[in-house]
């Protein structure tokens, strides 16, 4: 029992025994570990800043290198500058000492020119002694003074020259005259040979022919309100019952009367004829006339070869169709005036294609669908300004009829051409008897003021010339007498456009040499 107590302390003291050399040696191995990875770390950690200690002073050397580059640049570039300034000292000082020599010469210059003054002075003095003493011996001996002489000399000189001049200028103006007659007078004739028109008449009344009378009865309607509900819609006056087998369709528009005779025509061939069929008609006819207005101002433009018109003009042009001027058709007209003007500014080496554009829109203030209480000239000048034609084409439209003052060589033009297209024989149509009338009550008028000589109508009655003594009226009051017949004029009589007054007072001086 003793035996077994004694081995199991004995194997548990060498149990014990074991485990402590066993902790022992690892422990020293441990320490030994621990110390060879310290030695390590310490080693790699010399190692890492041995590499930073070099990198630092490469990055050091580099930036120490890139200033040391950066200095010597700028010492570079202030030494390139301090030259420049020196060299710039040195060219101003030079500078300084040329400007000095040169105001060291001037100086010496101004010394020599006063001296020379001083000189010239006295020798001028010298010569105004001289020349007084010979005048005054001249005018001892000739008996008259130097004033008078000379009076008499450019009185003599001036006559002469005024008897030449008056002969020169009447040999000139009397050859101009001649030349310039003969020269209007070819360039006249060969543009109206070479320009060439039909005349159509228009009247105020188109005629509507129908087969048989119960036609008329359908146009006037139950009651007559299919006549009313297209006198209405047009604006036309219907006459039925004056001719047999026709409607005259009375109104002072073509374009209402064309609008009212398509209508009916349709109405007729349709044979459908009551208020609402007629208003539908008669809306279709006036889309159908306002396209056919449109093509009418193209076609014109194009056959012209005029270019580049705005839209609304043409649209005007187009209208021209429908519209007449003392029974001459206005489209004709303009066409004739445009080929007229085209054709004399050719002849004067002027741009015949502008005047062609001025003649074809010289009447155009006569179409506007509203119509202002202006002078045609002037609407039309006001329409083609606001539709951006040139000022050449503005101005010959304003002034066709005297209304202004023409500023372009076309404007002339565009007058005188507009006057050969009205007096083309058979061009326009006026009776006789209301013509002669109103020519001859214009000129009455005229005579019933005092101080009135003689009085005449001119240009078809659109110009009144009225002489009046210079004994019985001054220049003011032959200024008054105008501006009272024009209103006299405008109040008391009906005529077509505006009638000019011209008042002419002369003084005649006669004597006779016997």
């Amino acid at each position: 029992m003793n035996n077994i107590v004694a081995i199991v302390i004995a194997i548990i003291v060498g149990i014990g025994l074991g485990i402590l050399i066993a902790y022992t040696i690892i422990k020293k191995v441990i320490s030994k570990k621990s110390e060879r990875i310290l030695k390590e770390a310490n080693e790699e950690a010399e190692l890492i800043k041995k590499e930073r200690i070099l990198q630092a002073k490469e990055k050091f050397l580099q930036l120490k290198s890139e200033h040391e580059k950066m200095i010597a640049e700028k010492n570079k570039t202030i030494a390139i500058t301090e030259n420049r300034l020196k060299q710039k000292e040195i060219s101003h000082s030079q500078k300084q000492e040329t400007l000095q020599r040169k105001q060291n010469e001037i100086n010496h210059l101004q010394q020599l020119l006063t001296v020379q003054m001083e000189t010239v002075k006295k020798k001028q003095t010298e010569l105004d002694r001289i020349h007084k003493e010979t005048q005054e011996q001249l005018e001892n001996m000739s008996g008259i003074s130097v004033e008078e002489a000379k009076k008499k000399l450019i009185e003599s000189l001036r006559e002469k020259a005024q008897s030449d001049a008056v002969l020169l200028i009447k040999d000139i103006v009397d050859e101009a005259k001649l030349s310039a007659n003969l020269e209007a007078k070819k360039i006249v004739i060969k543009t109206i040979q070479r320009t060439a028109v039909e005349y159509t008449h228009e009247n105020s009344v188109s005629v509507f022919n129908i087969d048989n009378e119960e036609i008329k009865g359908r146009i006037i309607g139950r009651e007559g309100r299919n006549i009313r509900t297209l006198e209405a819609m047009t604006g036309v006056d219907i006459i039925i019952d004056d001719s047999p087998d026709a409607v005259l369709l009375s109104s002072f528009d073509p374009v209402r009367r064309e609008i009212a005779r398509l209508s009916l025509i349709k109405l007729v061939t349709d044979g459908r004829i009551h208020p609402a069929r007629i208003e539908e008609i008669v809306a279709k006819t006036k889309r159908q006339i306002e396209q056919e207005i449109n093509e009418v101002g193209k076609r014109t433009t194009i056959d012209l070869g005029i270019h580049g018109m705005n839209n609304e003009l043409v649209r005007l042009v187009g209208k021209m169709k429908y519209r007449s001027s003392y029974g001459q058709n206005l489209l004709q007209h303009s066409k004739e005036v445009a080929l007229l003007s085209a054709t004399m500014a050719a002849e004067l080496g002027l741009n015949a294609k502008l005047a062609k554009r001025a003649g074809l829109l010289h009447d155009i203030g006569k179409v506007p669908d509203n119509e202002p209480d202006l002078p045609h000239a002037e609407l039309g000048a006001v329409l083609a300004e606001k539709y951006k034609e040139k000022a050449e084409i503005v101005n010959a439209i304003a002034a066709h009829h005297d209304e202004a003052d023409m500023l372009y060589l076309i404007a002339p033009i565009v007058q005188a051409c507009d006057a050969i297209s009205g007096a083309r024989p058979g061009a326009r149509r006026e009776v006789v008897e209301a013509y002669t009338k109103r020519l001859k009550d214009l000129e009455e008028l005229a005579l019933s003021y005092p101080g009135v000589v003689k009085t005449y109508a001119i240009q078809a009655g659109r110009e009144l010339r009225v002489i009046v003594g210079a004994e019985k009226l001054n220049d003011e009051q032959a200024n008054q007498l105008s501006l009272n017949l024009s209103k006299k004029i405008q109040n008391e009589m009906t005529y077509p456009g505006q009638i000019k007054i011209t008042v002419i007072r002369e003084t005649r001086a006669i004597n006779y040499a016997k």
